[in-house]
């Protein structure tokens, strides 16, 4: 697994144990406790996943998915609650986070998760990069072509 950075948002949320459980890999953890809070950090730093509880000081999760998604760069956000049940997981899909993980923290199902999101987040920068390259190309050519007839 590569470097990424993670932040974990929330009053509630046992940072001591993602950073016990993250502490092995070379992931780098940011903590956090209120949508704006992590909003600025991720504008400022590259983040490639979010873990955010569900009720923030704030706003909620989906206050701070709305504020993700205005990003060129959206990190994937996983939603943390206690209650944990299908119609939340429902909820964060359909609505464009990532994924939902039931409180106290499962190292394995952590690190699955969280693996799982880093992968999609680092593919869609790919992509994106290859993208931005292509259309860099198309420029370069058209250009090149423009030159030629002009001259």
């Amino acid at each position: 697994m590569g470097t990424a950075s993670v932040v974990a948002c929330g009053l509630e949320i046992d940072h001591s144990s993602l950073q016990s459980i993250l502490g092995q890999s070379s992931w780098k953890l940011y903590e956090t406790f209120t949508c704006r809070e992590t909003l600025k950090l991720v504008r400022e730093r590259h983040v490639s996943v979010v873990l955010a509880e569900r009720n923030l000081p704030d706003g909620g999760w989906k206050t701070l998915l709305e504020g993700l998604a205005e990003l060129p760069e959206r990190p994937r956000l996983i939603v943390c609650s206690r209650l944990a049940d299908h119609q939340l997981w429902a909820e964060v899909l359909n609505l464009g986070g990532y994924d939902v993980l039931a409180t106290p923290f499962d190292k394995d199902e952590v690190l699955r998760v969280g693996l799982s999101a880093w992968r999609s987040s680092k593919q869609e920068r790919e992509r994106l990069a290859a993208a931005r390259k292509r259309a860099k190309s198309v420029v370069r050519a058209e250009q090149t072509a423009v030159s030629a007839i002009a001259g």
